[in-house]
């Protein structure tokens, strides 16, 4: 029963416990909300402590989704999977084509992509079992690597934020803490070095940092160095919950946005404590929305312009956003929960009149 209870807490319509001991596949599915067209969200594989632990990681992913597609305008709702193992040793052919197995079993309800962890080659695996699956490779006709566009996401929404801060959105000489050097952070730092802003980065793997290196220009700070730093912008683009009661006191930063999901630890009172401390924190499920719809593009015919031209629009999502919390006096991430949830409501509304319920 405690699972039905966390499962009508958070809104969840569906949780999907995946066992293959030939395949040593372990994994969730979590289906959050499908008001608004199937569930959408990546597949995260990572080395979890225990299942509870990768339970309440797709709990609060899938739940993002929603809110994600949602405020993002687009006709899915919200989903994820987590597949607990080591992403440098664990992975086979046999695991991800095991997998896809039970996204097929799903008939649809579900529609999968890369995330932390995973790849477009594990994508492919998945697609030889199961045609719901998005982020795979150009030659196959998806979208290949999702992280230009999510970048790209990101870069306009900071442009946003430093309008509402400063009244110019202009990043020329402003310090930009990057924190991970993923992908998706390669891409923005080549985005805010060619507009002349100053980057530290920093992550846990040096060969990251050295690819990162040979296309931007930035100064290397060590992890311990990059929630006291003094500077204008923080930009969280790793694991999430980097927002909590430790790292707010040593914040000296003007504006959060970065790509990283469930950046804030407790929902409730972290965005409440950055609005005290006059920080402005960009919703992580807004200003990241460009990964979402480079995937959600594949369905309808791939077009990396018209992708791009989509996350054109969280410069604008995160502007009405702000504005919301600036009129109400409401923490950002609650702004942008009621521009979600009033689209949800309406849609929901509007379909049970035509169902006639």
């Amino acid at each position: 029963m405690e699972h039905f209870d966390v499962m009508e807490k958070y809104g969840h319509e569906q949780i999907v416990f995946c066992s293959n001991k030939e395949s040593g596949l372990r994994a969730i599915i979590a289906i959050h909300d499908t008001t608004l067209g199937p569930a959408i969200g990546g597949t995260r594989m990572w080395n979890y402590k225990d299942v509870n632990e990768a339970l309440e990681d797709v709990l609060r992913l899938s739940r993002g989704m929603t809110y994600k597609a949602s405020i993002a305008g687009l006709n899915f709702g919200g989903g994820n999977a987590v597949i607990i193992g080591d992403s440098e040793t664990a992975k086979t052919e046999l695991l991800f084509r095991t997998f896809g197995k039970f996204i097929q079993g799903l008939s649809g309800r579900y529609i999968t992509a890369e995330d932390v962890g995973t790849t477009v080659k594990d994508m492919e695996y998945v697609l030889m079992e199961t045609e719901h699956v998005t982020g795979i490779s150009k030659a196959l006709g998806g979208s290949g690597d999702p992280a230009p566009v999510s970048a790209y996401g990101v870069y306009v929404g900071i442009k946003a934020c430093a309008k509402a801060k400063w009244g110019s959105d202009s990043l020329e000489g402003k310090k930009i803490v990057v924190q991970g050097a993923g992908q998706v952070s390669r891409y923005l730092c080549e985005h805010l070095d060619n507009e002349g802003a100053v980057i530290y980065i920093s992550d846990l793997v040096e060969s990251k940092i050295n690819r990162m290196l040979d296309s931007v220009k930035a100064e290397v700070i060590s992890p311990e160095q990059v929630y006291s730093m003094e500077a204008d912008i923080f930009a969280p683009c790793a694991l999430g919950a980097v927002i909590n009661d430790k790292t707010i006191p040593k914040f000296r930063f003007d504006i959060i946005a970065g790509s990283a999901n469930n950046q804030l630890a407790d929902e409730d009172k972290h965005g409440k404590k950055l609005l005290e401390k006059g920080i402005l924190y960009a919703p992580d499920y807004v200003i990241n929305a460009g990964g979402l719809i480079n995937v959600s593009n594949e369905l309808n015919g791939y077009r990396q312009d018209r992708a791009l031209k989509q996350a054109d629009g969280i410069y604008d999502t995160l502007t009405k956003v702000i504005e919301i919390s600036n009129e109400q006096k409401i923490p950002t991430n609650l702004a942008s929960n009621k521009i979600a949830e009033e689209r949800l409501k309406k849609i929901g509304g509007i379909r049970k009149i035509y169902s006639g319920k």
